[in-house]
């Protein structure tokens, strides 16, 4: 008799293999960026310039000069010094990170009430057929108002709420403006993972009886999972995007696009600055995407079908 192998080694080898893919793969972003500063045309390309007109044409490669491709090790090096010359002044990579990690904490709340609005309405439109006709329209159509132009109004109206000492804040706006890109797929993924299960099931259900509450528990929710957890990861991407639009349209200065904004009025000066707050926003949306495995890590059990629900 064959003895199962432990699923747990093959899980810690799987672990270990995408760690070296990763590093692997930075490793060729890197040796891509340095051959491209070395060997690329300093001015980029740009096919169909007028003469004598500045900004015409398209550029189809961009410039390998300093100013707008320093090279890595000058960006390491310029995370690592002061952020400004003052006495006592934290490095430019702590000051990322301590942004990152609020920008994370606002994409994080943005998630959570995108899931609960986007689960409210996938419940909503699953239990009532005329719902989902009247309301799934109007939930595609909010997906193309332009964000930078909602962010002012949501920080407006935002303003306007007083009820005794409660005060409306700007990272408010910014949670709300992440819940607005996130809680979309995650309502098209519950209400696609609601409907799966089988019709032989659903018929089994009713033949003893159990009410729709509890087959929505003990049925459709765990069927969702594997719709669930691909709608999850495209609604924290979208809450990661969200929180760093909305911190720089609202006027949020302790997130990570807030710093963006500032450090790129550098960039003529100062060019491996800027780079810091862009790496991260990297890192905020790999600590999104980490957050959201540790969550399908809780659920494998539900998982069985998820490579069938993404196809």
């Amino acid at each position: 008799m064959t003895a199962r192998s432990s699923p747990k080694p093959r899980r810690r080898a799987g672990v270990a293999s995408a760690v070296v893919y990763g590093m692997l793969g930075v490793a060729v972003l890197i040796l891509l960026w340095e051959l491209y500063r070395a060997f690329g045309p300093p001015q980029g390309l740009v096919v169909g310039a007028v003469e004598g007109q500045t900004g015409s044409g398209i550029r189809l490669l961009p410039r390998a000069d300093e100013r707008t491709m320093p090279h890595v090790w000058d960006m390491i090096g310029r995370a690592i010094q002061p952020v400004t010359r003052a006495p006592g002044a934290l490095p430019l990579g702590a000051v990322v990170l301590i942004a990152a990690l609020n920008s994370l904490l606002l994409s994080t709340l943005g998630l959570a009430l995108g899931f609960v609005v986007g689960m409210l309405l996938a419940l909503v439109m699953l239990r009532i057929r005329l719902a989902e006709w009247a309301v799934l329209p109007f939930v595609i159509l909010s997906q193309t108002v332009p964000l930078i132009a909602l962010a002012p109004l949501i920080r407006n109206w935002g303003s306007r709420l007083e009820f005794g000492s409660f005060s409306w804040e700007s990272w408010m706006s910014v949670v709300v403006i992440a819940s607005y890109l996130a809680f979309f797929p995650i309502a098209i993924g519950a209400l696609r993972g609601l409907k799966s299960p089988d019709t032989i099931h659903e018929e089994l259900f009713q033949t003893y009886a159990v009410g729709w509450w509890a087959t929505l528990v003990r049925l459709r929710l765990p069927a969702s999972v594997p719709f669930l957890l691909p709608a999850l990861r495209l609604g924290a991407a979208g809450a990661v995007v969200g929180t760093v639009v909305a911190e720089i349209s609202v006027g949020y200065n302790d997130g990570i696009g807030r710093l963006i904004l500032e450090t790129s009025a550098a960039a003529s000066t100062d060019p491996a600055r800027p780079w810091s707050p862009v790496f991260g926003a990297i890192l905020l949306g790999l600590l999104a995407a980490g957050l959201i495995a540790l969550i399908s890590l809780a659920l494998t059990r539900f998982r069985r079908t998820e490579s069938l629900a993404d196809a």
